[in-house]
């Protein structure tokens, strides 16, 4: 009985047999390395992904922090058969003279396009927001500690996970020296006054690190100073022409890389930039974040994106906003590895 199978290369469906161990896909002719359905190990014991439970970490002794090894991610085509998995949170600072109105707005938005577009189950999505009644979904520091961690737990060969923040994004001063710039990005959560921020340091160590060979992260994170908020080694320097490098932030000291898998994040703006909350966008008085709002009409609008064909387009719906603002705000891409971003194409 015929099976469906992912092309690694441009993400279609593909009837394949039982026993095929490799597969051409008819579109991109990418080959994709299968693993036949008898050799797949625990794919039927799997029960889905762990629930959000107060006590999914423990209330105790923290566990031991692994050692990951530090493999040479690769970019090859791996054995597809995995599962998609979403963590957005959207964080308004109700009440606050630093209050956004459009970050609920932008998680709410993200959640259909991954559910109604990219087949995301709705099952595996877990939204972190203010006007959640559960008190683990309240986008507090704690909560969103264990929610990145309930991220990247159990990963598998040919998962698909995706990050989305939006609300506030700051810099503080770099005390472990890691950091090109001297300052470490982070991200406010709702209680950042008491608690205190998620820097990028944390944010690398708990969803970049454990990310295992086939394993893919996309991060969106629409928030200031947020350029290189996952502390990836790779960031993707673009010009107005769309001609790019890649800059090596790597640090021989320090690593941050995945331990074989692949991480990807489009951030609202560099380092040292701040994003807009408008109502730019939809012609009425509801706010949404520029850079949300451009990454899902770029999505939308046209399948089968490349990554650099996505991030022009993100920039150019922006660049008119970031004027009438007065400031300058250019999404940024940044990388676990390098890559030709005009050929390989986005998939979630």
């Amino acid at each position: 009985m015929a099976r469906r199978e992912r092309c690694s290369g441009c993400g279609i469906n593909m009837l394949v047999s039982p026993e095929a161990r490799v597969v051409r896909c008819s579109e991109c002719h990418t080959l994709t390395n299968l693993v036949p359905m008898n050799a797949r190990p625990g794919r039927t014991r799997y029960n889905g992904p762990p629930r959000m439970h107060e006590n999914l970490y423990g209330n105790g002794p923290s566990p031991q922090h692994p050692q990951y090894p530090q493999p040479r991610p690769s970019l090859s085509p791996v054995p597809i058969y995995g599962r998609k998995r979403a963590l957005l949170c959207g964080v308004n600072y109700h009440g606050k003279s630093y209050k956004l109105k459009g970050s609920i707005n932008d998680v709410k938005s993200m959640k259909y396009l991954l559910v109604e577009t990219l087949g995301f189950p709705n099952d595996s999505i877990l939204m972190l927001t203010e006007n959640e009644r559960e008190p683990s979904k309240i986008p507090t520091k704690q909560n969103i500690r264990k929610a990145l961690k309930w991220l990247v737990y159990g990963c598998q060969p040919g998962d698909s996970l995706v990050f989305h923040f939006s609300g506030h994004g700051t810099r503080q001063k770099d005390y472990n020296h890691d950091e090109v710039d001297g300052f470490d990005e982070a991200l406010c959560p709702l209680d950042h006054e008491t608690e205190g921020n998620i820097i990028d340091d944390e944010i690398n160590d708990t969803i970049v690190k454990p990310l295992t060979r086939g394993t893919t992260l996309h991060a969106i994170i629409d928030a200031c100073y947020s350029g290189t908020v996952l502390d990836l080694p790779f960031v993707c320097r673009m010009n107005k022409e769309g001609r790019y490098m890649w800059e090596d932030q790597r640090n021989p000291l320090f690593y941050k890389r995945t331990s074989g898998g692949l991480a990807f994040c489009f951030s609202a703006c560099d380092d040292h930039q701040t994003s807009a909350d408008t109502t730019a966008f939809t012609g009425t008085n509801v706010r949404t974040g520029a850079m949300t709002y451009s990454f899902l009409q770029a999505i939308q609008n046209e399948r089968r994106l490349t990554y650099g064909h996505l991030l022009n387009a993100m920039r150019y719906t922006i660049g008119d906003v970031s004027k009438a603002h007065g400031a300058s705000q250019e999404p940024q891409l940044t990388s676990s590895d390098k890559f030709d971003i005009y050929s390989k194409p986005v998939v979630l």
